[in-house]
């Protein structure tokens, strides 16, 4: 269903909305749009029917990795100026010491604790994405679970199968209302990513059919973030409120705080409200038997995902074709329309803006044939040999360029050239990411932050997360100096 002139009005004011409507064209474009079916109920119900038993199995695995990619960028970010910034903040104000972050002393109560985590796990823009929606799905889905977790004992198949649930009701929401929705303006992590910290926590605090439509009616009451925000501290405030709007969806809902039973699908509800785009079926088909959560990818690069395909052929140009950067004359990028409007920062002054800057992304890779936190820092950005290359980069918007492909021609000063199309870029589904790719990044993530004896011990827990009694034990395996 699409909103226009005639459901904004309604149709008493169609004559004067839109006058060349006569006669049949007019009583057509009266007609009430189809009811949605129940969604919010539908969703309900599976979310509480899963279990671990009925996940498939490569679903499993695929949680499990989703949680390990989430753990190591919580950790790697742990000491980030955003962290630092939020912990002083909130610390004087919070309540009861229940929960620990990763690669920190400080303990908070769950809700902060959760907030933390996700601002933790995505200030670096290097956690797992849904490329479909562009949606982070762990961040707000994890910091939540594993805040409560910390309360209150969970089961690693327990936490697994809650794990999957959220990541599921997430993306399947942001899969009814994307792009729409998203081009709108909203950050679809903030918006959708409460519905999955609720439809988790929901779950392991045993909530009734009921309540879980309260939670989920609740979380569509509390969409956060911009996309305005995006290169600043406030973009990963998004999923870390994400994370504790969820929890406190579930948390108000198990004592029977109320909602509307269909806060999803209603005339007035959620996805009616911020999109001009709603497509039910994206929800409740193939609930139990088509998982999102197989679509999810983990970034080798730290940086938006447009970006990605970019960096991939710049670094293969540097070492393949062995191009000095003070032998580049021109840099020739052909893009989707999408890259320019996330990523046009052509002149960054910070980590976070370059993040956002194709400019950069290319120059960086071209220079240091990488495209980690490191190549995303402060130092990097104001490189000199990088800001003389940035300015040497030339994107131009390129029909039959898809958002997840680049052509990049890179030209030398003595006139030859050098060429790649990237089609999927590594860390896309059709490139994934190996096991053995995740620890790497793993580990660079959490040097630095804790010993290297303590990371691998955290490592191996994420591994072995179905296997865990408690997965409270990963939290405080984690936590600065235990």
């Amino acid at each position: 269903m699409t909103l226009n002139r005639r459901s904004l009005i309604g149709a008493a004011g169609l004559a004067l909305a839109a006058p060349g409507l006569e006669g049949a064209q007019a009583a057509e474009a009266a007609k009430p749009a189809a009811k949605a079916p129940p969604v919010t109920k539908i969703l309900a119900q599976w979310i509480l029917a899963s279990s671990y038993d009925t996940l498939p199995e490569n679903v499993r695995r695929e949680g499990v990795r989703s949680f390990l990619n989430w753990v190591g960028v919580a950790i790697g970010g742990s000491h980030h100026e955003t962290v630092d910034v939020a912990v002083s903040a909130l610390q004087p104000f919070s309540g009861p010491p229940q929960a620990g972050l990763f690669g920190r002393p400080e303990r908070f109560d769950i809700m902060n604790a959760a907030f933390l985590s996700g601002v933790a796990s995505h200030i670096f823009d290097f956690d797992d994405t849904h490329l479909k929606t562009i949606i982070h799905p762990a961040g707000p889905v994890a910091s939540a679970i594993l805040a409560y977790a910390q309360m209150k004992p969970v089961s690693g198949k327990d936490f697994l199968d809650a794990l999957v649930v959220g990541i599921e009701t997430e993306c399947r929401i942001g899969n009814a209302v994307y792009p729409n929705h998203y081009d709108a303006g909203w950050h679809i992590t903030g918006t959708c990513g409460p519905f999955g910290a609720a439809a988790a926590a929901g779950k392991l605090m045993g909530l009734t059919e009921p309540q879980m439509i309260y939670a989920l009616g609740l979380a569509a009451s509390q969409p956060v973030g911009l996309r305005e925000s995006f290169g600043s501290m406030n973009k990963s405030f998004n999923p870390g409120r994400a994370a504790s709007n969820g929890l406190f969806a579930a948390i108000l809902a198990a004592k029977g705080f109320t909602s509307s039973d269909g806060m999803i699908e209603a005339k007035r509800g959620w996805a009616n409200t911020i999109s001009t785009k709603q497509d039910w079926s994206e929800i409740t088909d193939g609930l139990g038997t088509r998982y999102e959560a197989l679509l999810n990818t983990y970034k080798p690069f730290a940086c938006g995902i447009v970006m990605h395909p970019t960096i991939d052929a710049g670094v293969q140009i540097r070492d393949q074709d062995h191009v000095r950067p003070e032998d580049i004359a021109r840099v020739d990028l052909k893009v989707h329309p999408l890259v320019l409007e996330l990523t046009g920062k052509t002149a960054p002054k910070t980590g976070l803006e370059g993040k956002f800057s194709i400019y950069h992304a290319a120059a960086i890779a071209l220079v240091e044939g990488a495209g980690g936190e490191k190549q995303f820092s402060d130092r990097a950005v104001n490189d000199p040999r990088v800001v003389a290359l940035r300015q040497k980069v030339v994107p131009v918007i390129t029909p039959g360029i898809d958002a997840a492909q680049v052509d990049m021609t890179v030209t030398l000063t003595d006139g030859r050239s050098f060429h790649r199309r990237i089609e999927h870029a590594i860390g896309s589904v059709e490139t994934p990411m190996s096991d053995a790719q995740l620890e790497a990044k793993f580990a660079d993530l959490a040097a630095g932050v804790l010993p290297e004896t303590q990371a691998k011990r955290v490592m191996q827990m994420c591994w072995s997360l179905p296997d865990l009694k408690d997965v409270g034990e990963v939290a405080r395996a984690g936590v600065q100096g235990a």
